[in-house]
Parts: C-alpha cells; structure tokens; sequence
C-alpha cells in the first residue's frame, strides 16, 4: 500500500511517502511544499494545492493520511492553516485518493507505542521503522513520515476495517 502523510501548514506542508507491504515500509519520497511569507495568501494555497496534487500524480497513493487540528492559543493561525488543509483535502479528492485524518496522540500512540511521546522519540522512531540514516529535516517532513507509518499500522487492523474509522 503506496502512503502519502502529510504534516499541513501554510509556510511548510511536510510530506512523506511510503510503501507499507507485508509488514515491511521503504521511503518512497519525502519533501516539504514551501510557501515564501510575503506572497499574497491566495497564492501559498495554490502552491499547497499544486505541489500536493503534484505528488499523488507522481506516486499514485492509496491513501492519504493527514494530521487532525488542535489550536488553542493563536486562532489567526488556526485559520490559515485550516485554509491550507482544506486545499490539500481539495486536492486528495480531486486526485480520487481517500482520506484518513489522525490526531497527534493516535500518532504517537502507533509509532512510538506511548501517546504522550515527545517529539524527538517520534522523530526517532520514525528514522528507525523507515531505515533512514538520519530524521529528515525539517521537522514537518518527519511528522508527515510519522503520519504515513501511523495509518499503515491503523489501516491493517481489524477494528479499523470494521468501524471504518477515519
């Protein structure tokens, strides 16, 4: 099963392929889609939309697994970013891949086993379970990678199949 993850922001959008088959992962591709401060807002949510639509072209994913939202102190960014979300959403269907959405303590839960983690013992596990020399930077893409192996591991098991849990 081919995984896009992805970390949404509307400065940095970490994304991260992976191939999850019989139990095994292989890294596929991990990168950050960039939008430079300064440039009309409208813009960055093209170039979100453009660069994500551009990897589920390329890799052909069978899901897409992105990271829920919890704001609670600055809701101007909690908007923006919901925006940007929305457009990497926009983009998942229009590509016809199907969405599966993980709050952060579901994806410290999967990869590192304790759902209150931190975030270098993820990123950690994260470089272990993929085989990579080091965690890739920035740290969007490492959380994108996280979220990928997060719905591997969910998306196999049975109670997730049968609750169709989202």
């Amino acid at each position: 099963m081919i995984i896009l993850g992805i970390d949404p922001g509307y400065a940095i959008v970490g994304c991260g392929v992976v191939d999850y088959t019989a139990n095994r992962f292989k890294t596929i591709e991990h990168c950050a889609v960039t939008t430079p401060a300064g440039v009309p807002f409208e813009l960055r949510l093209k170039t979100i939309y453009d660069g994500v639509t551009n990897l589920m072209n390329t890799y052909k994913p069978e899901a897409m697994a992105i990271e829920e939202l919890f704001f609670t102190t600055n809701q101007k960014t909690a908007i923006a970013v919901g925006e940007a979300r929305g457009v990497i959403l926009l983009a998942a269907v229009n590509c016809g891949v199907p969405v599966f959405e993980y709050t952060p303590l579901q994806v410290k839960q999967s990869v590192v086993g304790y759902g209150k983690a931190v975030k270098s013992q993820v990123m950690e596990m994260t470089r272990i379970l993929l085989g990579l020399e080091s965690v890739p930077k920035p740290d969007d893409v490492a959380d994108a990678l996280a979220i990928a192996i997060c719905h591997a591991h969910s998306s196999g098991s049975r109670l997730g199949s049968l609750y169709n849990i989202r």
